[in-house]
């Protein structure tokens, strides 16, 4: 039987399946699968990226962790341009841009009359400056977003230690930040504290507060409420990552690591994580350190990014107050290839096929086709009660590709559990990769292959599968070895590649179909 036969059976037999079920007026969308996410929390993850700036006297004092007893003299920067920190995010696909207003050591970027010790006490545009003032408008003029992280810690402040005190002190500070500098997007948060003082944060005061005085913001911490901390500073997520989670299970600083990389299937919140690494050894600025490669960067996208996460990654600016040369050019790479890599869709002009349709084949709004769209506003939707799920893409031609891309409309719920994807090799499907968890956006590595012919097999879900994008690209600047053969259990091994023929009985060869 030649290649084209088989295929056309293929279709045939898949057309077949889905005609049975066609409705005579069109249904509605499927119901959602709880949980789901706020309008704050969608376009958080729309942005993917996010531009982490650790800025302040520890930049000068060539320091960590301040003491919070450094002169404020010490902040001097000669040229702070808050303007090309928010020219290098939105250039290099950065959504927003998060601001460390206060470190530990208590120093403020904006001028609080809550406390002496901030920029108005420095010698820095002669005691008028306000970093956070100037990124604000900084961000906007670049039609992106502005976020502040607070620390909870202050090792400078008198009362840090009286639990109203302070609880008072901060919220007075939260209430300037998010009062002054129109919309904020996100309030970045941690659990930190010293060794020797006893102190009790007020968290859930504090979240009311900021969702109170910004509506469409998100706050992350490591139990959320609305994005959580992935468990590690090394940018990477678990390979099955779900958006659910039971905030009840963790605290802000007590964290089961795994747990919060991996998500939690049977979750009742929306909560999902957040990935964040600097550029550098550091989180500020040291002349002793350099960045790290693009190409690095590129392999913490796939497992951030490419596992359903966003990526915080930090770029700190030197003591001039400008990001460094050398920083900036690694982040001007990371963007290039980032876009030689994924301006090409080696699918986006296949021909699609379904196991089933919802409302029927003449029911575009959940056409396979709609996979082939750039978003998540449209999807294929199997019919419901089916036995499988899948989708056949012929390429038109044959192409070479190391990368999967797959996306479900999350606005819709979190559903895959777990997939495959097959090739066609002379009559016969074979896997190349198995995976578990979509969500937002799926990256699959693997080591080149060539083909014309790809089925997604979608091997069980917690509701009838949606698919909204379907896409394969060649990667030439990443170096993938096949690993971690066999099928994953709930543990997504698809960075490797297998080759297998399947004869079971729910997907039969096409030498037998």
């Amino acid at each position: 039987m030649s290649t084209l036969l088989v295929v056309l059976v293929v279709h045939l037999h898949l057309l077949l399946r889905a005609h049975g079920a066609a409705a005579v007026a069109a249904p509605p969308p499927p119901l959602p699968v709880l949980p789901v996410p706020s309008y704050a929390q969608l376009q958080w993850q729309l942005s993917e990226m996010a531009l982490f700036i650790h800025f302040g006297p520890n930049t000068f004092t060539d320091s960590e962790w301040g003491t919070g007893h450094a002169d404020p003299a010490v902040f001097a920067p000669s040229a702070l341009d808050a303007g090309q920190w928010a020219r290098l995010a939105a250039e290099g696909g950065f959504g927003r841009v998060v601001l460390t207003a206060k470190h530990h050591d208590g120093f403020c970027l904006w001028p609080s009359a809550l406390t002496d010790y901030s920029v108005a006490a420095s010698p820095w545009r002669d005691g008028t400056g306000d970093v956070v003032g100037e990124l604000s408008a900084a961000v906007r003029a670049e039609g992106i977003g502005l976020g502040l992280y607070l620390s909870p810690w202050d090792r400078h402040e008198p009362v840090y230690g009286d639990t109203v005190a302070y609880n008072e002190h901060y919220m007075g500070q939260m209430t300037e930040l998010l009062t002054r500098y129109g919309d904020v997007e996100e309030v970045w948060l941690d659990g930190a504290k010293g060794d020797d003082t006893e102190m009790h944060y007020m968290f859930d005061a504090w979240f009311a507060l900021i969702h109170q005085l910004q509506r469409r913001v998100v706050i992350f911490s490591d139990a959320g409420p609305d994005t959580r901390w992935v468990g590690d500073e090394a940018g990477v997520a678990g390979r099955t990552c779900w958006s659910p989670f039971n905030k009840s299970d963790v605290t802000i600083g007590g964290i089961v690591a795994e747990y919060s990389r991996s998500g939690d299937l049977f979750g009742e919140d929306w909560v999902p994580a957040e990935c964040d690494v600097s550029i550098r050894p550091g989180w500020f600025w040291h002349a002793s350190e350099k960045p790290k490669s693009a190409t690095t960067l590129l392999d913490i996208y796939y497992k951030s990014v490419g596992r359903n996460c966003l990526l915080i990654l930090n770029v700190p600016p030197n003591t001039s107050g400008l990001i460094s040369d050398e920083d900036t050019q690694v982040l001007q790479e990371f963007t290039e290839i980032r876009r030689i890599i994924f301006s090409q869709n080696y699918a986006a002009n296949a021909t699609v096929s379904a196991s089933s349709v919802r409302g029927g084949l003449d029911n575009l709004q959940f056409a396979p086709s709609n996979a082939l769209q750039d978003g998540i506003y449209s999807y294929w939707a199997p019919q419901e009660g089916q036995a499988s799920w899948e989708m056949l893409f012929d390429l038109k031609r044959s192409a070479s590709f190391n990368v999967l891309q797959l996306q479900e409309p999350i606005q819709m719920g979190q559903r895959v559990i777990e997939f495959h994807v097959d090739i066609l090799v002379g009559e016969l499907w074979q896997t190349i990769l198995e995976g578990t968890t979509i969500g937002y956006k799926r990256l699959l590595q693997f080591p080149a292959i060539e083909a014309r012919y790809l089925k997604l097999c979608v091997d069980s879900a917690r509701a009838d599968p949606l698919i909204a994008f379907f896409g394969v690209f060649m990667d030439p600047f990443s170096v993938v070895y096949g690993s971690d053969h066999g099928k994953p259990s709930h543990t997504n091994s698809s960075e490797g590649i297998m080759l297998r023929t399947d004869h079971t009985a729910g997907d039969k060869s096409t030498a037998t179909m």
